[in-house]
């Protein structure tokens, strides 16, 4: 029971924390630069050089579609930030998320603003390269940490308005349309169908003033991260596939060592007239017991540590290796039922090899006339 228990625990722990990982990054992702976003056609993600129109003519459709959570329109902009005597390249994003923000403020991540050696309050001078260097003094109003942060070129929020203004533009044009999801919506195939439909959308329906736009997913925006996501699908998968094979053989050597220990009990029921079947189902329901005993303490187990770990986040990660600075859990039942089922099918499938060796005792060698 001890044997199973662990490696119950070790299977729902396992599915807890891809699933937070999962979770964690793509909301992430989400946050920092939308789950599909609208760029003039020719430009690159960030469409710095081509502005799009912040409320096109298709742009009620695009809010229609069922799963789409909302619409932002952003403005980005590569600059470089100037603090003291520390320098680095950024990419500033303008954006109406964050009211406190306005009339120059931004919000950096907090691994840059240590690095820099600034706190909240500071000024920091940005210079925008283009026709000409213009120059910008923001303040610090904030920091934050993000599945970007260990990018090459760390995002700096900043207001829209304040960056339109750095680029020259008026209040209705943006460097993208960014398109949020419902959270159920943010897989793979999910992200590229929303791309493909926005796209089709805006296809359709622009009208012949407006420029043509095209859509990317945050797939193909961040492929990096979403095959990181895969390879940890993956070692959950051997890590599940393991724990199973380890407890249906701990349960195999369990069950022939009550096999060999009731010889004469089976030679008896052999002789009273049981079919090999019946027995093997007397044994089999009382390691079917202990399996479900061993599943419910390592589910429990598992569960606590869920609700610990959520709760404290105590365990903590390198944010430059793990993209999070903690071991994010996510209870989602359903694949917890599922490797719950799965695991115990194939363990009780396993226990089917011992109990042929009931088929192979002969009564008249075990049974003991007194």
């Amino acid at each position: 029971m001890v044997s199973i228990a662990i490696s119950f625990l070790v299977m729902i722990i396992a599915v807890a924390v891809s699933s937070g990982f999962r979770h964690e990054i793509r909301d992430g992702i989400s946050y920092a630069a939308g789950d599909v976003q609208l760029v003039s056609v020719g430009q690159d993600w960030t469409g710095e050089d081509s502005p799009v129109p912040c409320r096109p003519s298709y742009y009620d459709r695009l809010a229609g579609i069922p799963y789409v959570r909302g619409i932002e329109p952003v403005v980005y902009r590569a600059g470089i930030i100037k603090a003291g005597e520390n320098i680095h390249g950024v990419l500033f994003k303008g954006t109406d998320r964050d009211t406190s923000l306005a009339g120059l403020g931004i919000s950096m991540p907090e691994s840059m603003a240590g690095q820099l050696g600034i706190v909240q309050g500071d000024d920091v001078t940005a210079y925008f390269v283009g026709d000409r260097v213009k120059v910008r003094k923001f303040r610090l109003v904030s920091t934050y940490q993000g599945v970007l942060d260990a990018s090459e070129s760390p995002v700096i929020y900043a207001s829209l308005s304040d960056m339109q203004r750095v680029n020259g533009w008026d209040s209705g044009s943006a460097s993208a349309l960014e398109i949020s999801l419902m959270p159920s919506r943010r897989t793979v195939s999910g992200l590229e169908e929303a791309a493909y439909e926005a796209g089709d959308i805006s296809l359709l329906y622009s009208t012949e003033d407006e420029p043509p736009v095209v859509a990317s997913s945050s797939v193909s925006r961040y492929p990096q991260l979403f095959d990181w996501l895969n390879l940890i699908d993956f070692n959950v998968f051997f890590v599940l596939v393991l724990m199973t094979v380890v407890a249906g053989f701990n349960m195999i050597s369990g069950l022939l060592i009550v096999l060999f220990e009731n010889i004469p009990v089976i030679g008896t029921l052999k002789s009273l007239g049981m079919k090999d079947r019946q027995i093997a189902k007397i044994f089999l329901s009382a390691s079917s017991s202990v399996v479900l005993k061993g599943m419910a303490i390592g589910n429990g187990i598992a569960l606590l540590f869920c609700l610990v770990q959520g709760t404290t986040r105590i365990l903590r990660l390198d944010p430059q290796n793990y993209f999070v600075s903690f071991v994010p859990v996510h209870v989602d039942i359903l694949p917890i039922l599922l490797a719950d089922l799965l695991a115990y099918l194939v363990i009780m499938l396993l226990l089917l090899i011992p109990s042929m060796f009931i088929s192979g005792i002969d009564p008249a060698r075990t049974v003991r006339v007194g």
